[in-house]
C-alpha cells in the first residue's frame, strides 16, 4: 500500500451540536470534505504535493494521466481551486474553430476590438471661412493569442483540457503547437487523458521534450477505497464492518466517485440521519444499495443495449447459445455477459474472457472459440469508435479488453439491462 491520508478539514461549516448528515459526508460529485483521501505515489510524494509543485513552472505543460472516475478533477479541485481554472473537454474543440477563439468564447473576452482615431481635417465653413471638422474612423481587427494568454496571468487562471483523447489526432496536434509557444509565456495548462487512449500529440512531441511535467494517477485500490467507507461513516457516528467495506470497494472498480456514491446510498438506505444507532446492514441491504447506484447511471442502458445488440445481422439470423441460467444469447450478448462476471476487474484479456464465456455456457458442447470471440470484440470496437463519446466505455488494445469507464462495467453488474 501507497499510504492513506485522510482530509480532516476543521474548517468545514458545522455547529458544536451540528451532526453531520449523509450528503455532508459522501460526495461524488465534487470535492468531498470529510472523505478526501490523500494518496502517495512515488517516492511517498501525494498527488497533491506533485501537483502543486509543477503546476507554477512557467514553461512546463502538465499531463495527468489515469483511468476515469479516479479523481483526476477533484485532485485539480483540492489544489488549484474551481475558481482559478477554466476547464473544456476535448471535443469542445471543433476542427473549424480556432482554439483561441473557443477558449476565448468560453470566458467571455473578445479577440476583436474597435479602435476609433479622431482626425481633423480643413473644411468649408459657412460664407467661404475654413474650419476644423472633427471625424472618427473606427474598425475591428483580431488580436492575437496573447490576448488571452494576459487574461489567464492577469486573473490567475489555468487552462483545464479534461477527456483531451475526446478531440481529433488533426485538433491535437493544432492545441500541442499552440501551447508550446503559451506555456514559455506563463500561460498554465493541465491535459487529462485516459491511459491507453492516444494522446501521442503531448506526450511524444519533440517540441515539448524537456518541459512535460508527467503525473500518472494509478488506480484506486481495495485499502484507499475502503477508507472512504470507514472514515466517511465514522463522521456518521457508526463503525462499518470492514468486510462490507472491503465488498463495496471491489464493486467500485478503483472509483473513489462509485464508492462515495454506494456509501450515499448505503447511509440512506440505513436511515442513518434520522437514527441515533443504526444497525450493521446485511447482504440484502448492500445489494439494495447496489441497485440503487445503479439508477443514476441510466446513460449506460442505452450503450449496453446498443453492444448488446451487435452490428446489423443484414437479414442473416445469429447463432445463440444457451447459458447455464437457461438464457439463449448471441455472442456479443454473452461477450457482456462475461464481462460483468465476477471478480469485477478494468481489464480482460481475450483468453480471460474466453475462460468466462466457457463458464457462462457450461458444459454446452457447442462454445465460440477464440477467434469468434476476437472478432465479436473487433466488431464491438468498431461500434464504439462510430458513437458518441458515451459510448466511449471500453477500448480493446493489444488483446486486451480495457474498460475506460467503470460507472458501465457497475451498470452492466447491477442495472436493469
Amino acid at each position: 500500500m501507497k499510504g492513506i491520508l485522510v482530509d480532516m478539514d476543521s474548517s468545514y461549516p458545522r455547529g458544536d451540536n451540528l451532526k453531520l448528515r449523509v450528503k455532508d459526508v459522501f460526495i461524488a460529485g465534487a470535492l468531498p470534505i470529510h472523505t478526501y483521501i490523500f494518496r502517495k505515489s512515488e517516492f511517498g510524494l501525494t498527488y497533491e504535493f506533485r501537483l502543486q509543485n509543477v503546476i507554477d513552472m512557467v514553461g512546463f505543460l502538465t499531463s495527468i494521466v489515469g483511468p476515469s472516475k479516479t479523481g483526476k478533477t477533484v485532485l485539480c479541485d483540492k489544489v488549484i481551486g474551481q475558481n482559478h481554472y477554466v476547464d473544456f473537454i476535448g471535443n469542445d474543440f471543433k476542427d473549424t474553430e480556432d482554439f483561441w477563439v473557443t477558449i476565448a468564447n468560453r470566458v467571455g473576452i473578445s479577440l476583436e476590438r474597435d479602435h476609433t482615431e479622431i482626425r481633423k481635417i480643413e473644411g468649408q465653413g459657412l460664407a467661404g471661412t475654413k474650419e476644423e471638422i472633427t471625424t472618427s474612423i473606427t474598425e475591428s481587427f483580431h488580436s492575437n493569442k496573447d490576448k488571452v494568454i494576459q487574461y489567464f496571468i492577469n486573473n490567475d487562471l489555468v487552462l483545464l483540457l479534461d477527456d483531451f483523447h475526446y478531440a481529433s489526432s488533426e485538433k491535437q496536434l493544432e492545441i500541442a503547437y499552440q501551447l508550446k509557444d503559451a506555456i514559455r509565456k506563463g500561460f498554465r495548462t493541465i491535459i487529462i487523458s485516459l491511459p491507453h487512449r492516444s494522446d501521442d500529440a503531448i506526450r511524444k512531441n519533440t517540441d515539448l521534450g524537456g518541459r512535460l511535467n508527467l503525473i500518472n494517477i494509478e488506480p484506486w485500490n481495495k485499502d484507499e477505497l475502503r477508507e472512504i467507507a470507514v472514515a466517511g461513516f465514522g463522521k456518521l457516528d457508526m463503525e462499518i464492518d470492514l468486510t462490507i467495506a472491503d465488498n463495496i470497494a471491489q464493486e467500485s472498480l478503483s472509483s473513489p466517485q462509485l464508492m462515495q456514491s454506494i456509501c450515499y446510498n448505503l447511509g440512506m438506505l440505513l436511515n442513518i440521519d434520522n437514527t441515533a444507532t443504526p444497525v450493521m446492514p446485511d447482504q440484502g441491504l448492500l445489494v439494495k444499495a447496489y441497485r440503487m447506484t445503479s439508477l443514476n447511471l441510466l446513460a449506460y442502458q442505452e450503450v449496453a443495449r446498443k453492444l448488446k445488440t451487435g452490428p446489423n445481422p443484414r437479414g442473416q439470423k445469429r447463432k445463440t447459445y444457451m447459458t447455464i441460467k437457461k438464457e439463449e444469447v448471441d455472442i456479443y450478448e454473452l461477450l457482456l455477459k462475461a464481462i460483468a462476471e465476477d471478480p469485477p476487474t478494468v481489464s480482460l484479456s481475450t483468453d480471460s474472457i474466453k475462460r468466462r464465456i466457457d463458464v457462462l455456457l457450461g458444459d454446452a458442447a457447442d462454445k465460440p472459440d477464440r477467434v469468434k470471440i476476437k472478432t465479436a470484440i473487433d466488431q464491438v470496437q468498431s461500434i464504439i469508435q462510430s458513437s458518441e463519446p458515451v459510448y466511449q466505455v471500453f477500448e480493446y488494445k493489444d488483446d486486451e479488453v480495457y474498460i475506460l469507464e467503470p460507472l458501465f462495467l457497475f451498470y452492466l453488474r447491477w442495472g436493469i439491462l
